[in-house]
């Protein structure tokens, strides 16, 4: 009895961080708040909650998130677009997945270093992991797909370039701050909600 009112409070413990961690990713794609908006692209802090969800909650819930957040700014990019990849967006492969991905890889990268490290190192880990993950795969699906039409899309905006480069420098210009924003906002808020839910 007791074993089954902890399992059945830990999953409604989970169900609500799920739920919370949803909106606040739908609500940070749909608003200024996390989004940086630069000239030609776009830099993201949507993801954290993905991230946080993955170490809080498990593979199966930071995909959950994930696929929310992919599912928002697929929606965004199709009706609102705002960014000169907002083509390459529009495809499930570039903006769907690779954000199911952050969530399992936040997970496995936070719990592989915690059998060896502390809390804080591992939450960092989990982190720069999510946000790399985030980054790397997003980009790395655009390249396979759409490399010659990024290549013309930024050739009309004045930047030449292959397809390589300008998404190299799209990943250092954007993933770098990214990763460093992801890991600091991850260790407060993973710490603040394990003693809040006491998880």
């Amino acid at each position: 009895m007791n074993n089954t009112v902890l399992t059945s409070k830990s999953s409604t413990k989970k169900l609500v961080i799920t739920g919370m961690l949803i909106a606040i990713s739908i609500l940070l794609d749909a608003t200024p708040i996390g989004t940086i908006r630069l000239p030609l692209i776009s830099a993201t802090i949507a993801h954290i909650p993905t991230i946080i969800g993955g170490i809080l909650g498990g593979p199966l819930v930071g995909g959950i998130v994930g696929l929310f957040f992919g599912l928002a700014r697929l929606i965004r990019n199709v009706t609102q677009p705002t960014s000169i990849l907002s083509f390459a967006l529009m495809n499930p492969l570039v903006s769907v997945i690779p954000r199911i991905l952050v969530g399992i890889a936040s997970y496995y990268s936070y719990y592989g270093i915690k059998k060896f490290a502390g809390e804080y190192v591992s939450i960092i880990v989990g982190g720069a992991v999510g946000s790399l993950t985030n980054t790397v795969c997003v980009l790395g699906m655009m390249y396979i797909i759409y490399a010659k039409e990024i290549v013309e899309a930024f050739s009309s905006a004045g930047k030449v370039g292959t397809a390589k480069t300008i998404l190299f420098g799209i990943a250092t210009a954007n993933g770098i701050p990214e990763m460093v924003v992801s890991v600091i906002l991850s260790v407060i808020i993973v710490k603040a909600l394990k003693k809040i839910y006491n998880i």
